[in-house]
């Protein structure tokens, strides 16, 4: 017996070897172009696909990774988020301009006026886990762009409006969903093109956010006087179009294929060779067992079929195989980091689309393997070989299925280096760990293009997002509804500072620039909060307490006097409180939850913050109402955001327990 022809495509008479480089075991090479074209099987199925999808017949196990390149385009994409920030957040925070002017021509009370911007920032959070799934299938440049004509028309037709009912309805909600199209793709995908400078990134282009409010706050007061609140709203449709050109520049990376191969050497003798062959006949026919068309142990098999948390017909993510378990028992060499190493890696591998190739045997020689399948393990590898994927035809299902919410890390805007999973690793190896396979039916989706109403990526994106078994944790259930809290207290005073200001003998111009301050402090604090937080001896727990906490009080207290510097200085320590919290949930789910969880605790956390978003103003606004003053409103917000800080005081201990318990619970069932 000897190995099939097309293992004998991979000879290294074919290989670049100035490419060639000796990672812990594994030699990677990449392949130079010839006229030949491999994996071409003599099957094909009859939608004409050029290529048999059955996965007994001609697929290996394999995963598409996305590599960040680390540079590069992705600070093009870094300023193109900072400019959809800029203009998306700027556009929120400085809403509190236009109530006003609202409020006299519709005659309408605070309380009534206060849902339209109210509803704006809500949706813009709780269309986050929808958004996302959305994303997850047709990439962040489409929804991006698409997000960015729905919240222009939404602006456009409210030049229209007769009435605040309307104003809910077009300048909120649908103006809302549609900023959330383009926020979340321009925070995320940033993460994408960044492994070792993402915290750094990440922080550059959230920064957006505080120039858009430092800017947008006075432009739109001094539009507001000269051509009327309808035609700023107009004004603000008009620039917000312009995320169509930041948005296209969010170009999708091509993803990696990986799969195994067999380590071969030209003197190998025939003993060598037979047991190759006699390892992948075994793995190939295991292969048709398993239901997700991807070949694992038999421990890791998963079914894409209902699952008993979720109610979108598929499991939450984490219940996938990530793309190391798929290979396990091949990684061993990867396993452990280098950083001399792995950085070499990074540099050859750069951005460059590519796959890593595995033989497979003939159809025939499979049905002449033996039968002890059940008992197979994968093969190992003692090669990686990699091929640029434009030098090949796509030959399976599996190409270029590659979703960024099958990623653990996804919502992670922190530095890497704080993951156990990334320092423990080798940068493939990290990205091996927390990418999770994609289905058989999900990879065909991929190639068939057919449209569905819910395809299987949105679906096991909501899935993963909305899985309330999650709240089985006390821990989750502690800091979601402290974000709650967080969020009933935090647009308040971007709403209503300059109104209160104004109404305390402040001058229009100083009450102005106080909403401008909470932007310069928010970029302030959240470069900052960066420094800080990646110190090993500080706890990023209660670095978000103590903002917390101090953002509280100083809101509680911020109308004791109406000095300007006093004044400056309570928006100075609510901006950095708020850079804060924004700048560290990522980093407290992790350390406390873990990364495995980090999409689900996202998901709903942006539904508990919308909900917190939708409602703080318009109680604010009741409360004005009812009582004719700023203070009781400002007093509650206040009262919001110290509570937020104070009830996860104890996450730490109630974390301990809880893993305590559930360590116990695990080795009782065993």
């Amino acid at each position: 017996m000897s190995l099939p022809d097309k293992w004998d495509y991979y000879n290294d008479s074919e290989i670049d070897l100035g490419f060639c480089q000796e990672f812990h075991g594994y030699t990677m090479v990449q392949r130079v172009a010839t006229d030949e074209r491999p994996f071409e099987t003599p099957s094909s199925d009859e939608s004409g696909l050029g290529r048999s999808d059955s996965p007994s017949e001609d697929l290996e196990p394999e995963a598409a990774l996305v590599v960040p390149p680390d540079g590069g385009w992705g600070w093009v994409v870094v300023v193109a988020s900072f400019m959809c920030n800029f203009i998306v957040d700027g556009i929120i925070f400085s809403g509190g301009m236009l109530l006003t002017p609202i409020q006299k021509e519709f005659k309408a009370t605070d309380g009534q006026v206060a849902p339209v911007n109210s509803l704006l920032a809500g949706f813009y959070l709780l269309a986050g886990p929808f958004v996302s799934a959305l994303a997850n299938k047709y990439g962040f440049r489409v929804v991006t762009i698409i997000g960015t004509l729905i919240t222009s028309t939404a602006f456009a037709l409210s030049y229209f409006a007769e009435s605040v009912e309307y104003l809910y309805l077009v300048y909120g909600v649908v103006g809302g969903v549609g900023f959330c199209m383009i926020y979340m793709p321009a925070v995320l995908t940033v993460g994408f093109y960044f492994e070792r400078w993402r915290a750094l990134a990440t922080g550059l282009a959230l920064c957006g956010s505080g120039v858009g409010t430092f800017v947008f706050a006075p432009l739109t007061d001094m539009l507001n006087e000269r051509v009327g609140w309808k035609m700023t709203i107009v004004i603000h449709s008009g620039l917000v179009l312009l995320c169509i050109i930041f948005g296209a520049m969010f170009r999708p990376i091509n993803p990696v294929r990986v799969t195994l191969a067999d380590k071969q050497d030209e003197d190998d003798d025939s003993r060598r060779h037979e047991e190759a062959v006699e390892k992948l006949n075994s793995m190939l026919k295991l292969q048709s067992k398993l239901d997700s068309g991807i070949s694992m142990p038999a421990e890791m098999r998963f079914t894409n079929k209902v699952s008993p948390h979720t109610w979108m017909g598929v499991a939450n993510n984490t219940r996938y195989p990530t793309a190391e378990e798929v290979f396990k028992g091949s990684n061993s060499h990867i396993s452990r980091r280098s950083s001399a190493t792995a950085g070499t890696i990074k540099h050859n591998l750069g951005n460059k689309p590519m796959f890593i190739a595995l033989p497979v045997a003939e159809k025939d020689e499979q049905e002449d393997s033996n039968s002890n399948i059940d008992n197979a393990e994968p093969l190992i590898s003692n090669t990686i070989k990699v091929i640029t994927r434009d030098q090949r035809p796509r030959r399976s299902h599996m190409d270029l299925v590659a979703r960024p919410f099958y990623r653990d890390d996804i919502f992670f805007s922190g530095s890497l280096a704080r993951l156990p999973q990334y320092t423990s690793r080798t940068s493939l190896g990290y990205h091996l760990a927390v990418t999770h396979v994609p289905t058989q039916e999900d990879a065909q989706e991929e190639v068939s293009k057919q449209c569905r109403l819910c395809p299987e990526s949105v679906k096991r994106a909501l899935a993963t997002m909305l899985d309330i078994s999650l709240f089985r944790s006390p821990t989750f259930i502690l800091l979601a509804i402290s974000g709650f809290f967080t969020m009933l207290g935090f647009f308040v005073p971007y709403m209503y500072v300059k109104q209160r200001a104004e109404s305390n003998g402040v001058g229009k111009a100083t009450s102005v620039m106080l909403v401008s301050a909470i932007g310069i402090a928010n970029i302030v604090g959240r470069i900052a909060c960066g420094l800080v937080s990646s110190m090993p001896k500080v706890s990023p727990l209660w670095l978000n307490n103590i903002a917390l906490s101090a953002g509280g009080i100083a809101t509680m207290m911020s109308g004791l006097c109406y000095e300007e510097y006093f004044q400056f200085g309570y928006c100075a320590v609510f901006g950095l409180a708020i850079a804060c919290f924004a700048s560290l949930r990522s980093i407290l789910v992790v350390e406390y939850i873990g990364l495995e969880q980090l999409t689900n605790c996202f998901g709903l956390f942006l539904l508990f913050q919308g909900f917190g978003a939708l409602l703080g103003a318009p109680i604010a606004g009741a409360l004005m109402d009812m009582t004719h003053s700023f203070d009781i409103a400002f007093y509650v917000s206040g009262s919001f955001l110290l509570f937020s800080a104070v009830m996860i005081y104890p996450v730490d201990y109630v974390s301990r327990w809880e893993k305590s318990r559930n360590k116990l619970a695990s080795q009782q069932n065993a």
